[in-house]
């Protein structure tokens, strides 16, 4: 009799169990909750462009990392119900993800999302090259370096990287999330000499980018989600920017604003996840928000790692330092007259234009 009580008893609890789990998920389908179990662990992995650089508001952990609730990670992770830990971080290499980020990833890791690579190639350096005048720039040649990093010492160092994270999250669903094109053949900054070849050519680096990422993450097993389609018209000095152009400060410039990671970046890496049920836009916006001190406090374990990391920042033109003066020496430039800066950018641009083609 207590033997047969007992399994009564069980089976009793294990349909009452059963009942609460499906009333549980039926009030999640309702509210529109992602039908995801609780705690279901995200990493987000990366750089600038994974971390939020761009948005303008960034979570205090004590660190240069420029994470912001409003890049998207934190975004997906609300929007699926999903427990992020955010480690992205602003001026991440191949080597500091490795060094710094992959500690956050075990067995029980369900979904992983990165970006990395621009900072490799020398993505800061070869803006700051490019958006100075012709005439004491050689903007072809730093675009040159970098294709060639991208084309031949890129791929090993994104191998060998996804096989780490493979190796330390055997059972997760890896995204890897490539870059927009950054220009659209107009430059109408105040302060920068972007010609229109130059931007084209920085535009098709971001695709040689994309493509050497695209095979790399294919050849790991990963998912590879391409944004370019989706920033077309929203490019630098677009009617509708969702990529900052010169901005002040000046860290801010030529990455994502929130526009960009919520109307660009968002739609899609979401779908990539594979989970049907999601938030509004709008409700998962308000949760990435009242997510600040939670994901800060997370962070702040890492701290100490993330301080190794050097922020990769664009430098805007300064005219008024000695090399600038040097080089409008050797162009005959008046660096009093704009009129004679511009007339001479023309000139030394189309010369270097030539020299391209």
């Amino acid at each position: 009799m207590k033997s047969s009580s007992v399994r009564s008893f069980s089976s009793r609890r294990a349909l009452g169990a059963g009942m609460s789990t499906l009333v549980g998920l039926g009030a999640a389908l309702a509210l529109g909750s992602p039908a995801v179990a609780a705690g279901t662990s995200y990493v987000a992995l990366g750089d600038s462009y994974s971390s939020g650089t761009g948005t303008r508001t960034y979570i205090s952990d004590g660190t240069s990392c420029q994470r912001s609730v409003y890049a998207y990670p934190s975004l997906d992770a609300s929007a699926l119900g999903l427990a992020l830990t955010f480690r992205a971080c602003s001026g991440a290499t191949v080597a500091d993800v490795t060094n710094t980020q992959l500690s956050a990833l075990s067995s029980t890791t369900a979904y992983v999302t990165i970006s990395v690579g621009g900072n490799d190639a020398g993505f800061a350096d070869v803006l700051t090259e490019c958006a100075q005048p012709g005439w004491m720039s050689n903007c072809n040649g730093a675009v040159n370096e970098a294709q060639s990093i991208i084309s031949y010492t890129l791929p090993g160092r994104l191998s060998t990287l996804y096989s780490s994270i493979r190796s330390k999250a055997p059972n997760a669903r890896v995204i890897v999330v490539g870059y927009p094109r950054i220009f659209n053949g107009e430059d109408c900054n105040t302060f920068t000499w972007f010609s229109p070849t130059e931007e084209s050519r920085l535009n098709a680096t971001a695709d040689l980018l994309n493509s050497r990422t695209a095979s790399a993450a294919a050849g790991a097993g990963f998912t590879f989600v391409n944004p370019t389609s989706r920033f077309v018209g929203h490019a630098v000095c677009d009617s509708s920017e969702w990529i900052n152009g010169l901005s002040s400060p000046i860290s801010e410039s030529y990455h994502p604003n929130v526009a960009g990671h919520r109307d660009g970046y968002v739609v899609v890496t979401k779908p990539a996840f594979g989970l049907g049920v999601a938030l509004s836009a709008k409700q998962a916006e308000a949760r990435a928000v009242a997510s600040a001190d939670r994901l800060a406090h997370d962070a702040q374990r890492y701290a100490a790692a993330d301080l190794t990391i050097t922020p990769e920042r664009f430098v805007a033109p300064d005219l008024t330092t000695p090399e600038a003066r040097a080089a409008a020496a050797r162009a005959g430039v008046d660096l009093s007259s704009r009129a004679s800066i511009d007339a001479a950018d023309r000139a030394a641009s189309a010369k270097q234009d030539a020299a391209y083609r």
